[in-house]
C-alpha cells in the first residue's frame, strides 16, 4: 500500500528529531560544566521526584543536570508518541519497526544515563553519546521518510548518484561517527585539555609523550577547571582527534567536487555537499576556539552539536542518494515502486 503525505505526523517526527538535537547540546553543557555528578541521585532528584524538584535546587551544576533529566524524559515521551501513532497510522511495515528501534533506544539511551549516576562510572558518558547521535541519525530518517519528498519522490523521475560517491559519503559519515567517539572519550576523561596550544602541540608537530614530558605538562597546566593530570594516552588521542578532523575536510570538500563533477552544481545533494563543506570549517573553527579559551563551556559545547550536526547531513544525504538511486533502476526495470 502506497503511504500518503501526512503533514501532522512528520512535522511531530520532525519535532522529535530537532528537541533530541537540543539534547544532545544540553548534554554538551553537562560535561562542559562538569556537571554530570551535580545531581547525585537517579531515578529521583535530591530524594524528590525528579518532576517535583524544588526550585530551590536548580542551581549550579544542578540547573543543567537536572534540565538534561527533564528534556530527556520529554524527549521519551515524544518518541513513545511518534512509535504509536507509526503503528496506528503509517501503512509501511518496515517504519513501524523503525518506531520500535527509536523507542527502544531511547529506553536503553535513559538507562546507560541513569547508571553513570548511580554507579559513578564516568566512562559509560561514551556509549551514552554514541547511543545518542545514532537516536539522533534514527528519527532524522523517520523525519524523512514522512515527509512530502520522500512519498512524491517515487512518482518523479530521480537522477541516479553514482556508487563511487555514494560509497565516499558512506566511509566520510562513518569516520565523523568514529571522531565524535573520540571526542566522546577526550571529554568524559575529565582532565581538560591534553594539548593546550595550536597548530603546534606542545610547541611542536608532534608532541614529545615521554614520562618527564607529561610531568612537565602537567606542571605548566594552568587550567582552573579541570586539574586532573594528563597521559600520554590523552595527548596521543588528541593528536588523532586533530589528524582525523583534517581527513574529514579534505573528504568532504573531494565529496562537494565529486558531487558536482557527477550531478551538476545546480543538484540538490550538490548543494547540500557544500552546505556540509561549511559545517566543516564552522566545526573546525569551533574546535580551534576551544583550545584558545581554554575549553570554555560554550564554545565546546557549539562544537559538540556542530559535530553532531555535520553527522546528521551525512547520513540524510547518504540516505537520500540511495533512494534516489534505487528508484531510478527500479523504472528502468519497471518493477514496483518501493515505498
Amino acid at each position: 500500500m502506497n503511504p500518503k503525505y501526512n503533514p501532522a505526523l512528520y512535522w511531530f517526527a520532525v519535532l522529535t528529531a530537532f528537541t533530541t538535537f537540543l539534547l544532545i547540546g544540553l548534554g554538551g553543557l553537562v560535561t562542559s560544566h562538569e556537571a554530570g555528578m551535580s545531581v547525585p541521585d537517579w531515578p529521583t532528584s535530591y530524594g524528590y521526584n525528579m518532576f517535583a524538584l524544588p526550585i530551590k535546587f536548580w542551581t549550579g551544576g544542578a540547573f543543567f543536570e537536572h534540565t538534561h533529566r527533564l528534556l530527556a524524559s520529554g524527549v521519551g515521551a515524544l518518541t513513545t508518541v511518534l512509535a504509536v501513532w507509526l503503528w496506528l497510522q503509517d501503512p509501511r511495515k518496515w517504519l513501524h519497526w523503525l518506531g520500535v528501534a527509536a523507542f527502544v533506544l531511547v529506553v536503553v539511551q535513559g538507562i546507560l544515563g541513569g547508571l553513570r549516576v548511580s554507579w559513578h562510572l564516568d566512562y559509560l558518558g561514551v556509549p551514552h553519546g554514541a547511543i545518542a547521535q545514532t537516536f539522533l541519525i534514527l528519527l532524522s530518517g523517520i523525519a524523512l521518510v514522512t515527509s512530502r519528498w520522500w512519498i512524491n519522490s517515487a512518482r518523479e523521475k530521480q537522477i541516479t548518484v553514482p556508487r563511487g560517491l555514494r560509497s565516499h559519503v558512506l566511509w566520510l559519515t562513518i569516520l565523523i561517527f568514529i571522531q565524535l567517539l573520540i571526542a566522546a572519550t577526550m571529554r568524559h576523561q575529565h582532565a581538560g585539555l591534553a594539548i593546550s596550544d595550536f597548530p603546534l602541540a606542545h610547541g611542536k608537530i608532534w608532541p614529545d609523550t615521554s614520562a618527564t614530558a607529561i610531568a612537565n605538562y602537567n606542571a605548566a597546566r594552568v587550567e582552573t577547571i579541570n586539574l586532573n593530570p594528563i597521559t600520554a594516552f590523552q595527548v596521543v588521542l588528541q593528536m588523532v582527534h586533530r589528524l582525523v578532523a583534517v581527513l574529514i575536510f579534505l573528504g568532504v570538500v573531494a565529496a562537494a567536487f565529486l558531487a558536482r563533477k557527477k550531478l551538476g552544481g545546480g543538484d540538490s545533494l550538490t548543494k547540500s555537499a557544500w552546505l556540509w563543506t561549511a559545517l566543516l570549517v564552522v566545526q573546525i573553527i569551533l574546535g580551534i576556539a576551544t583550545i584558545m579559551t581554554n575549553k570554555a563551556a560554550d564554545i565546546a559545547t557549539l562544537h559538540v552539536m556542530v559535530g553532531a550536526l555535520s553527522l546528521l547531513v551525512g547520513a540524510l544525504w547518504w540516505f537520500i542518494a540511495a533512494r534516489r538511486t534505487a528508484l531510478t533502476a527500479i523504472a528502468l526495470t519497471g518493477q514496483n515502486k518501493p515505498d
